[in-house]
């Protein structure tokens, strides 16, 4: 690593042009201070709206320029001719190091990747020295004079294009997130029942674990639809959704929309005969909320028939086979009379 010495070098001059710094470095040269061109240069450098810090071949400060005072603390004439990495010892190790090294021993520039670390100066928003870091954008520039080696370093502020960049993420999450609610019952859609089923089939499968699936129908449903209209409907398949979701209590059990009248559960760690009990409980839930039905219906209230099957290593072990074969189930819960829970005939024991 770089251990800086004391060979820093004195400037006679530093001047800064509209397209380029040039730095006069041991020239016996003598400006006047009243020299327009050399006033507007000056007042041009500290109106750059980044830090801008110009290193010697030892790495030692000749120009600091007035937008990083306010920001580090420090004024160009306490730093003047100090190391770099004496004055912010948190640098060294750092890729602004291995950047610096790089253009001043290769000619190598670039801009230095964020990576983790998205303030790696010590700097603060302009007169805050307990606030927050503001994240940066480094740039690192080689360039010589004469037979003299230099290396500008830019530093600007992108704090903004961060506070900007995570409101898209959060509004990308929001969206991802809303893509996956049924927009009429407010419980999973059937995108994110897919995802689910995969995702804890996959667990199912690695920890040797346990998984049952309930897929559920309002009973006569059409019936209820001819009979009030498709808005009385809508509010019976969301007050059966909310209520098919309390029942559904564990971080993990999943309460989905799967399609029309169709509900779906999926259960974790759950036997076929903890499932069973599960759904007869879920059935007898909706049936005390005494949702009137209509004249034609096979029962005078709102019923569920609930078709029951779980992951088995040989047979139910992919999402397609576990879906068939609680649809299996359902369906022979409603020839059977509705209103009732059946088992996969596999695990009808």
């Amino acid at each position: 690593m770089f251990v800086a010495t004391s060979k820093c070098l004195s400037l006679a001059a530093v001047e800064f042009q509209y397209d380029q710094l040039i730095i006069l470095h041991q020239r016996p040269v003598i400006r006047s201070t009243t020299d327009p061109a050399s006033a507007l240069s000056s007042r041009a450098l500290n109106l750059v709206d980044s830090g801008i810090i110009v290193l010697d071949a030892d790495l030692c400060i000749v120009l600091w320029n007035g937008w990083m005072t306010p920001r580090s603390g420090r004024s160009a004439a306490r730093v003047q001719g100090q190391p770099l990495f004496e004055v912010f010892a948190e640098l060294r190790g750092s890729r602004v190091e291995a950047a610096v090294l790089a253009a001043l021993t290769e000619g190598h520039g670039g801009i230095i990747p964020p990576g983790d670390k998205r303030s790696p100066f010590p700097l603060r928003e302009a007169g805050s020295f307990d606030g927050p870091r503001i994240d940066q954008s480094v740039t690192v520039t080689p360039f010589r004079e004469g037979d003299a080696r230099f290396c500008l370093i830019e530093i600007r502020d992108v704090s903004n294009a961060t506070e900007r960049e995570q409101r898209l993420l959060e509004h990308a999450e929001s969206l991802r997130a809303r893509s996956y609610v049924d927009g009429l019952t407010g419980i999973a859609n059937r995108r994110y029942f897919d995802v689910a089923l995969e995702r804890e089939l996959r667990r199912a499968q690695r920890l040797d674990g346990q998984l049952a699936l309930l897929l559920i129908d309002i009973d006569s449903f059409k019936a209820y639809n001819d009979h009030f209209g498709h808005q009385q409907g809508d509010t019976c398949l969301a007050t059966v959704a909310q209520a098919l979701a309390a029942k559904l209590k564990r971080p993990a059990d999943v309460a989905a929309r799967y399609g029309g009248e169709e509900f779906a559960a999926i259960l974790p760690d759950t036997s076929i005969g903890q499932a069973e009990q599960h759904a007869n409980a879920i059935r007898e839930h909706v049936m005390a909320l005494a949702l009137a039905h209509a004249p034609a219906a096979h029962w005078p209230m709102v019923t569920l028939s609930i078709g029951v099957a779980a992951y088995g290593k040989t047979g139910l072990n992919a999402p397609a086979a576990l879906i068939a074969a609680a649809d299996k189930a359902l369906y022979a819960a409603k020839r059977s009379g509705r209103n009732r829970v059946v088992v996969d005939a596999e695990h009808d024991a």
